[in-house]
């Protein structure tokens, strides 16, 4: 891979990563309730998770859609599905008693989301196709390992930027109000991929 394709690659990967979609508005969601620490294990299944989804995007995977579409358009309605699902447990869930009463996504949790993540999907199709030329395990490995990488720096800004926010829940009106918005913008996120 060509240094000015790297750098290319380096640049889509922070900027689809730091944008708000359905992953990020989770880790902010768990900052804003359990904190940094808490957290990091779903941040890891983030972006193990996707590295790994790329890697077998690019190994294949979209060939299905391509000779079956059809998968692609029941893949969509299993996402906006679960979508709507974890969107309902947001918005129904009030403050957390102690920390402990809050459980935030675990590694595995979150690597599997990726598998029903509407942005997630459409990045892994983006990056293989603008950024691999058929250098086969390579390329795809320095695809998959700069989102591994660049997921922990945007993964970390949510997740304290949900963590600052917990000074503004400080009562049970604003944490309602926050989880009824994080669970309208979790949806919102994904419709225009969908």
């Amino acid at each position: 891979m060509e240094f000015e394709q790297l750098s290319a690659l380096v640049l889509f990967a922070f900027v689809s990563t730091f944008t708000p979609g359905p992953n990020n508005l989770m880790l902010m969601t768990s900052g804003a309730n359990v904190g940094y620490m808490r957290t990091l294990p779903h941040m890891s299944g983030v972006a193990f998770g996707f590295a790994f989804m790329v890697l077998i995007v690019g190994l294949g995977l979209s060939s299905v859609f391509t000779a079956y579409p059809i998968t692609h358009t029941v893949l969509k309605y299993i996402s906006l599905a679960y979508l709507v699902y974890l969107a309902a447990k947001i918005a129904l869930s009030g403050r957390a008693k102690d920390v402990e009463d809050f459980k935030p996504m675990s590694f595995f949790g979150a690597a599997s989301f990726q598998w029903v993540n509407p942005k997630g999907w459409s990045m892994a199709l983006s990056s293989v196709t603008l950024y691999s030329n058929g250098g086969g395990w390579f390329e795809l490995g320095i695809i998959s390992v700069t989102f591994l990488l660049v997921n922990y720096p945007s993964g970390t800004f949510w997740i304290l930027a949900g963590r600052e926010l917990q000074r503004w829940l400080t009562n049970s009106f604003r944490v309602r109000a926050f989880n009824i918005s994080m669970a309208v913008l979790l949806v919102g996120s994904t419709l225009p991929m969908i």
